[in-house]
């Protein structure tokens, strides 16, 4: 479908306008108008169609790519990834929701799975991963440097050591606790803490990775956790 097409589809939105682009291009996803490999128009003229400014627009398909719905090829701009609707739909409703679940079961639960994918990739990545882990590290490392937080980065370079597992099963049930995570850390300033101990974590975790220390990496991973864990706890009522 052309992209003029698309901006014909769109309408312009006042409140909560990043959520409402999200909610529009769900629409385009559920009735067929945007499908896998579909590119989605400039973000000048998608900004002028929605009516708000050209921030909004990079924050919701930001949003949309990190959680893979979307993704950015070079002089192709923002594509539809090619994943199931039905997947797509579901990932795109946990973005929008996120729902309130125990704090504490949503630490836990990643606990459990990181530290998995940490033994995995560190058995599994190739060179390629490597370079992907080491790229999302020094891209936490600088903002975290300019601004003191990084959340967002931080869980990229996560999901890289994920990806690096090779088992998609556990990168998938990662991306569906993430948007809970998120919510509950800035609704708890989990992130508002001396950065020095995280990153030489993330430091030591990728030396463990590189030179295939499965039992280094999960180690280090658990211990990179058990911080947020034991704060998890003291917020959650029993």
């Amino acid at each position: 479908m052309k992209t003029d097409h698309i901006l014909e589809s769109l309408s312009k939105v006042e409140e909560n306008p990043t959520e409402s682009i999200i909610r529009q291009i769900r629409m385009l996803l559920n009735t067929g108008q945007l499908k896998p490999g579909d590119r989605l128009p400039a973000e000048r003229k998608m900004a002028e169609r929605f009516g708000v400014g050209r921030t909004h627009v990079r924050d919701a398909l930001k949003k949309l790519e990190f959680y893979n719905i979307l993704k950015t090829l070079p002089q192709s701009g923002s594509v539809v990834a090619g994943m199931e609707m039905t997947a797509l739909d579901g990932l795109i409703s946990d973005v929008l929701q996120m729902d309130s679940h125990d704090f504490y079961s949503l630490v836990e639960m990643r606990a459990i799975l990181e530290t998995n994918a940490a033994r995995l990739c560190a058995i599994r990545r190739t060179e390629e991963d490597l370079r992907e882990i080491e790229k999302a590290m020094n891209n936490y490392i600088a903002k975290v440097e300019e601004n003191g937080s990084a959340m967002e980065e931080d869980l990229y370079f996560h999901r890289t050591i994920a990806q690096g597992s090779k088992n998609m099963v556990l990168k998938s049930m990662m991306m569906i606790i993430t948007p809970d995570i998120m919510t509950n850390y800035n609704k708890f300033n989990v992130c508002k803490t001396n950065f020095d101990i995280p990153i030489s974590e993330h430091r030591l975790l990728f030396e463990y990775i590189k030179n295939h220390d499965a039992n280094g990496a999960t180690n280090i991973m658990s211990q990179h956790l058990t911080g947020v864990l034991s704060f998890a706890k003291t917020q959650t009522l029993f």
